[in-house]
């Protein structure tokens, strides 16, 4: 089983950039599909960006140009670097793995979940 722990986040003014980073311990040695994830208050999970095992990536259209998900194998981590950032952003940001496929428009897919970290973005 892996446990992961989101960091980074806090708060910034629009147009700014933040990057936040996933790290996973346990049983790191098998692979697994990644995400990131963001949910508001009361709103259902929604999808940001998704690593696949052969290294492909996904992202939502909404941080399409914006956003890029990273990882570094040796050190365990995933990152979400974060640029032009607007208030819309603003989220609870959760870093999620699954062993079986999984895709980013399905969050049920992913069974392992970070506590979630938060992102803050002010006019």
């Amino acid at each position: 089983q892996v446990q992961l722990v989101e960091s980074g986040g806090g708060s910034v003014q629009s147009g700014g950039s933040l990057s936040l980073s996933c790290a996973a311990s346990g049983d790191t040695s098998t692979s697994y599909y990644m995400g990131w994830f963001r949910q508001a208050p009361g709103q259902e999970r929604e999808g940001v960006a998704a690593l696949d095992l052969d290294g492909s990536t996904s992202y939502a259209s909404s941080v399409k140009g914006r956003f890029t998900i990273s990882q570094d194998s040796a050190k365990n981590k995933l990152y979400l670097q974060m640029n032009d950032l607007k208030p819309s952003d603003t989220d609870m940001y959760y870093c999620a793995a699954a062993r079986d496929y999984a895709e980013l428009e399905h969050p049920d897919e992913y069974n392992l979940w970070g506590p979630g970290n938060q992102v803050s973005v002010s006019l």
